[in-house]
């Protein structure tokens, strides 16, 4: 499969995981074998990294706090930022991490329980790290539109306006 064909691949499934593969091929115009043959070469190299659902957490009944932490560190000379990103993205709290550009050099995205939960791992694992110099914690607390998807309920509103005098 050609590279601009490849990207194409890359882009449908990740804006749909859940397309077959004959869906892809028919949408690609190539053969169902050479798509899947080509996913599983972009899997096996480390391209296509997983397979995700959104879910719109708000809508459960599940306990569920996230917190995006603004983390500042000191560089180590030789590694830079990889080795200590390394030592915090390793905990299972850590749900994303970015190095930035700024005025911290990671964000850090953590889910817990509790805002205690979080809390305690701010306190007793990510500042305990040498070369953590300070962290700033932001709790979500409303979730408008995540990867392309609207989750707000304001269209509706805005339909429902529409028709009143």
């Amino acid at each position: 499969m050609k590279e601009n064909q490849e990207l194409k691949l890359v882009e449908l499934l990740s804006k749909n995981a859940h397309l077959s593969s004959s869906d892809l091929a028919m949408a690609l115009n190539e053969d169902e074998k050479d798509v899947v043959q080509t996913v599983a070469r972009l899997e096996k190299e480390g391209v296509l990294l997983g397979y995700h659902t959104l879910v719109n957490w708000d809508k459960t009944k599940a306990e569920r706090v996230v917190a995006m932490i603004q983390v500042n560190v000191s560089p180590e000379r030789e590694f830079g930022y990889d080795r200590i990103a390394r030592s915090i993205y390793q905990y299972p709290e850590v749900d994303t991490m970015y190095l930035m550009s700024g005025t911290s050099e990671f964000i850090v995205m953590v889910h817990g329980r509790t805002m205690q939960e979080i809390a305690h791992f701010v306190g007793s694992k990510l500042a305990c790290i040498p070369a953590v110099t300070g962290t700033s914690t932001s709790f979500l607390l409303k979730q408008y539109k995540v990867s392309g998807e609207i989750f707000d309920d304001l269209k509706t509103e805005e339909e429902r306006l529409l028709v009143t005098p």
